[in-house]
């Protein structure tokens, strides 16, 4: 596959991946009355950027992987992983930035919102649109054209 074809479909299962992350945090915050990010002391920004880095992280392991889709495994679990590394460390940086605490509580602060119910949302959503993302890479790889509207069809 071409990398202009990998770097689209990245994009593609990477806003479906911000929008399951988004409605997943949304739903998780409003049934268990938690907040997602539990040190106000962190600022607003922390929980978006922590995010965004995962965001960015699934976009350029998507990208870079879908070129040689076959290997779905590997594809899946590097985003995983990379998505809740980039959440993890993003957290963790931003709450050193925003609070005068220790370096310590700063990397419990992130630990603990990685493995919490938002953390692990991350990586669960990770795998689950970049397993989505591999299959439609072999499917173009192989060949298959994309859907076409009624109108669309020859013969209609």
């Amino acid at each position: 596959m071409d990398a202009r074809n990998a770097w689209v479909i990245a994009g593609f299962a990477t806003a479906l991946y911000l929008a399951v992350v988004v409605c997943g945090y949304g739903f998780v915050s409003l049934l268990l009355d938690v907040e997602v990010v539990a040190d106000p002391r962190a600022g607003v920004l922390v929980g978006p950027a922590a995010v965004g880095a995962s965001v960015a992280a699934v976009l350029v392991t998507l990208g870079l992987r879908l070129r040689k889709p076959r290997h779905m495994a590997g594809t899946v679990v590097i985003a995983t992983v990379s998505s809740w590394l980039a959440l993890v460390v993003v957290a963790t940086i931003g709450h050193v930035l925003g609070t005068t605490g220790s370096v310590l509580e700063s990397v419990l602060f992130g630990l603990g919102l990685g493995i919490g119910w938002f953390g692990l949302l991350v990586p669960a959503a990770a795998a689950v649109v970049s397993s989505l993302a591999v299959v439609v890479a072999r499917g173009r790889a192989e060949g298959m054209e994309r859907p076409r509207w009624p109108w669309e069809r020859p013969g209609e």
